[in-house]
C-alpha cells in the first residue's frame, strides 16, 4: 500500500514550510498567489488527499531554526556560541527546542534557502550575526514563516531584531577615556566589515566631537579581513597614541600583545577598551583584564525568542529594532593621566 502523501512531504518538493503549504491548501492567507498555484500543482502530481474534514491541518514542529554564519561560529568558546547556547536556553524554557544551521560562504553568495526551512522541521527562524544584503532580502521575501534578526543590522532594509547598542555603548567608551586624561584615541575596527562595527566608529566620533577633539584619518586602525576574521596582529609600528578603543575584546587582546610587543605597558603607557566583555576561554589573556561594554547577551536572547514566538502565535510582539543595552565594566587597562 503507497504511503499517503503529508504536508511535510509537499513542503520539502516545494521547498517551503509545512505551515506555507498548509495555508496554500486551505486558502488561507499569507502566501503569495504564484507559490499558492505552485504548491497546489505538486500536491496534485503527487497525489495527496486532504484530511476527512477537506482542511488541511497545520502541524506545529516545536522546533526553531537558528541560522548563523559559519565564520562566525566558533562553538561555546565564541561570542556567538555563547549567545546561541543562551539563545537555545530561552527557547527550552518557552517549550521550543533550537535546531543550528550554519550558512557557509557559497550558500549566502548563491542565496539558498536553510535546509531546515526546505525540510519542513520548524516553526520560525532566527538568523544570528552580520549577512549579506541580498541574502536578507531573499530571507524576507520567500521564507513564509517568521523570522526575526539578533544581533543583525541593516540600516537599509526594515528588520525585526535585536541588537545590542554599540553606538552609545562606545561614545560612552570613548568619553571614559577622555575624563581619564586621554585625547590621542585610536578606534580599532574594520567599519567596512559589519554594520555594527561601524555603528561603534560613530559612537567613537560623536564622543570626540562632543569633547572638542579633532579626529584624524590615521586613528582609524582596520582589524580584520572583509569575511570577519580578526588578524594575527594589528598594529604595526608605534604610534603617537595614548588610547584605544576596541571594537571588540578580540581585538583589543591583539592590540594589547602587539603594544607589549613594541615595549609598551597597559596601563602604564598606554590605555586600551574593548566591548561585549567577552574573551574566549583559553584564548591566552586573562578575561578580567579588559575594561569592556558589557552586552547583555541573556536579555538579547530574551528578547530575540519572546518577540519571535510571539510572532508565530500571530499577537502583538515589538516590531523592528529592539536595542539592548548594557554597562561599562572597569578592569585592569585603564590608567588616568594628568
Amino acid at each position: 500500500m503507497a504511503k499517503d502523501v503529508t504536508l511535510a512531504d509537499i513542503a520539502a518538493k516545494v521547498g517551503v514550510s509545512n505551515v506555507a503549504v498548509s495555508k496554500a491548501l486551505s486558502g488561507k492567507p499569507g502566501v503569495s498567489d504564484e507559490l499558492r498555484i505552485r504548491i497546489k500543482q505538486v500536491a496534485d502530481r503527487m497525489g495527496y488527499t486532504a484530511n476527512p474534514s477537506g482542511k488541511s491541518v497545520v502541524v506545529e514542529t516545536g522546533n526553531i531554526g537558528v541560522i548563523i554564519p559559519e565564520n562566525y561560529y566558533g562553538y561555546s568558546l565564541s561570542f556567538y556560541g555563547q549567545l546561541y547556547e543562551k539563545v537555545v536556553k530561552t527557547l527550552y524554557n518557552n517549550k521550543y527546542y533550537g535546531i543550528m544551521e550554519l550558512l557557509s560562504k557559497e550558500d549566502e553568495q548563491e542565496t539558498n534557502i536553510p535546509k531546515v526551512l526546505r525540510d519542513g522541521k520548524v516553526d520560525g527562524l532566527i538568523f544570528m550575526g552580520q549577512m549579506d544584503e541580498n541574502y536578507i532580502c531573499m530571507m524576507l521575501e520567500k521564507s513564509e514563516l517568521p523570522v526575526f534578526f539578533l544581533d543583525t543590522y541593516k540600516p537599509s532594509i526594515a528588520l525585526d531584531t535585536v541588537i545590542s547598542d554599540g553606538y552609545y555603548g562606545t561614545y560612552l567608551l570613548t568619553d571614559y577615556l577622555i575624563r581619564n586624561g586621554h585625547r590621542k584615541i585610536g578606534f580599532v575596527g574594520n567599519i567596512e566589515a559589519t554594520d555594527s562595527i561601524a555603528d561603534r566608529f560613530w559612537g567613537y566620533r560623536k564622543a570626540l566631537r562632543e569633547n572638542h577633539i579633532e579626529f584624524e584619518a590615521k586613528w582609524e586602525i582596520p582589524d580584520r579581513s572583509q569575511y570577519g576574521k580578526i588578524g594575527d596582529k594589528i598594529l604595526y609600528g608605534r604610534r603617537e597614541l595614548e588610547a584605544y578603543v576596541c571594537n571588540c575584546d578580540s581585538a583589543a587582546q591583539v592590540v594589547i600583545q602587539d603594544l607589549e610587543e613594541m615595549g609598551y605597558s597597559v596601563p602604564e603607557d598606554i590605555s586600551v577598551v574593548g566591548f561585549d566583555d567577552f574573551l574566549p576561554v583559553g584564548g591566552g589573556m586573562d578575561a578580567d583584564r579588559i575594561t569592556s561594554y558589557s552586552v547583555n547577551m541573556e536579555r538579547m536572547a530574551e528578547a530575540c525568542v519572546e518577540s519571535l514566538i510571539k510572532k508565530i502565535k500571530h499577537q502583538k510582539y515589538i516590531e523592528g529594532i529592539q536595542i539592548v543595552t548594557g554597562k561599562i565594566v572597569e578592569k585592569k587597562t585603564v590608567k588616568e593621566r594628568n
